[in-house]
């Protein structure tokens, strides 16, 4: 169950739980928890709560009270998220603006390290390309999940940039679905989904085509050979018809095997 961290009372909505790994997740995820608690400002600025006056109204008071509390807040939600083994390595330090900066430079790295990260992701995405026997979702899926680190490292990255990658890096075989979209859609205005769509649709209709192509030549590749069939079965035919008359051995004479021997033309007596 989690608590309330403004109010203290039980709440639906659960701490995010870092154990060591997504960083990069956890972060977006805890940001926005903290958010909703009115918390971040303590854990991005380290705010400071003012002194109280001199002579301080009841007002004044309790809402000096109400800010120290919240900077305790801000560090019980971020212990509270933290999975033993993590919070072993925090737990010496005081402010939520302390753990936040350590956790990030333990599991983010340094400047230089996500610098290098970065890079990486981008030249990634620069030579990515869809494999012919690969499929729309497929390749849609492993570009998102891309373009989705490069945004958690702080890249922006439009949706539109995303819609033109995928289109200069799809196979010869979408060419003129390409050449249609670009020529009838604003690209800027187009979303990942609506191109992902788009391009599926023309997937299955090529799936179609090549079915028929396919069940069509297996047709006529089965028709050919019923055809040679039959023609072998009339030449087999034909070869016993002529093996019933040709039923004499080899002629003595001319050695050809359509009469007897006795009967040989070259001896004078005529051919049956």
């Amino acid at each position: 169950m989690s608590v309330d961290m403004a109010t203290g009372s039980s709440a639906a909505l659960q701490v995010p739980q870092f154990s060591g790994e997504n960083y990069q997740i956890w972060v977006v995820k805890m940001r926005s928890y903290l958010k909703s608690f009115g918390l971040w400002e303590y854990v991005a600025e380290d705010k400071q709560v003012p002194a109280l006056r001199a002579n301080p109204t009841i007002a004044q008071i309790k809402q000096h009270e109400e800010e120290e509390m919240k900077r305790d807040k801000a560090v019980t939600c971020l212990h509270s998220a933290l999975k033993d083994f993590v919070f072993t390595s925090i737990m010496h330090l005081e402010t939520a603006k302390e753990i936040w900066d350590e956790l990030k430079e333990r599991y983010e790295g340094s400047e230089r390290v996500r610098n290098v990260k970065m890079l990486t992701l981008k030249r990634e995405f620069e030579m990515l390309k869809m494999k012919e026997s690969e499929s729309v979702k497929d390749y849609s899926s492993k570009l998102s999940e891309l373009v989705n680190q490069m945004r958690l490292y702080g890249e922006t990255m439009e949706d539109y940039k995303v819609v033109e990658k995928m289109l200069i890096s799809l196979p010869e075989k979408f060419e003129a679905k390409v050449a249609a979209i670009e020529e009838s859609c604003d690209l800027k205005k187009m979303t990942i989904s609506e191109m992902v769509s788009k391009l599926q649709a023309q997937e299955q209709r090529m799936s179609m085509r090549s079915n028929d192509v396919t069940e069509g030549a297996f047709q006529a590749r089965l028709q050919e050979k019923q055809n040679f069939d039959k023609g072998k079965g009339k030449m087999d035919g034909g070869s016993s018809e002529s093996a019933g008359k040709s039923k004499f051995p080899p002629c003595s004479t001319c050695k050809r095997i359509n009469h007897l021997s006795k009967d040989c033309w070259h001896k004078g007596k005529p051919q049956f």
